[in-house]
């Protein structure tokens, strides 16, 4: 079939790439050994990660007595601020905060991150101020995740210093149990304190006894938040520094210029072609 003069025709580009193709192997090693060379001036990156699974602190009457209770004295249970969430509203609340930017602020604060994080290369614009360091904490270092098949929740933390990254991994899950339950602690303790002041202004039996009911399950939840260390997640397995860095990819930097190779050699064919066929 003949061929348009001024139309570049694919096979004149296959044709010149397979006949200098020992250029273009070359070129994609050259890539490829320039860019892993590139990688290994980089700053590496280690990812420390937690595994854990979410604790329902729902006690007794998620699914039985206490919520009969709330159905029965439920102004004065709504008033106390009581409430029967299922275990998934209680999962996702858990999973909000350790996902939080509050967390982040808190845990930057209590320990002095903000030099750490904008020291060397990341202290480019200066002064950084804590939203700034709360922002990249939140995009660049941690990340939390829940697997579908199993409902594990993992945090990950990525930083240039091994040990680094797994103190903060582990230190950012016992903060937000640490929390969690203290929050819990505090709003049941307001309960009882609320329901003990409704008990003293009725003389009903059956109101009393209703009351009485809520402040057992409130005393139950208090007792229970006091004695769980691992409140809110339970850790199935905690962060430990790793050896390996988890970036740079070496294959991938190689891949990238085996790519970046091939794509410059088709561009070189095409316009040797496109000078070649033009009239």
């Amino acid at each position: 079939m003949p061929v348009l003069k001024g139309v570049v025709d694919p096979r004149d580009i296959w044709t010149l790439l397979w006949n200098k193709k020992w250029f273009v192997i070359l070129g994609c090693v050259a890539c490829a050994a320039a860019l892993i060379g590139v990688s290994l001036l980089l700053p590496k990156k280690y990812e420390a990660t937690v595994v854990m699974s979410p604790v329902s602190m729902n006690t007794q009457g998620a699914g039985g007595g206490l919520g009969s209770l709330m159905s029965q004295f439920g102004g004065i249970a709504s008033l106390a601020g009581l409430s029967v969430g299922g275990t998934d509203a209680v999962r996702n609340e858990s999973l909000g905060f350790l996902r939080s930017k509050q967390l982040v602020s808190d845990y930057i604060v209590e320990h002095d991150l903000q030099k750490i994080l904008f020291s060397g290369k990341h202290n480019a614009q200066p002064p950084q101020t804590l939203w700034k360091a709360v922002e990249f904490f939140s995009r660049k270092v941690r990340t939390v995740t829940v697997e579908n098949n199993t409902g594990m929740v993992l945090l990950r933390v990525v930083w240039e210093d091994p040990r680094v990254a797994a103190t903060w991994a582990n230190d950012l899950v016992a903060t937000a149990n640490a929390r969690l339950r203290g929050r819990a602690i505090a709003e049941s303790e307001r309960n009882i304190a609320y329901l003990n002041e409704q008990a003293g202004k009725t003389d009903v039996v059956g109101m009393k006894q209703g009351i009485y009911s809520l402040l057992q399950t409130e005393i139950n939840k208090v007792m229970i938040a006091r004695g769980a260390e691992q409140f809110a997640f339970k850790v199935i397995d905690p962060a430990v520094a790793p050896e390996k860095p988890s970036s740079p990819g070496l294959l991938v930097w190689a891949g990238f210029g085996v790519l970046l190779a091939l794509l410059a050699a088709v561009s070189v064919a095409f316009l040797y072609s496109v000078f070649r066929a033009a009239p």
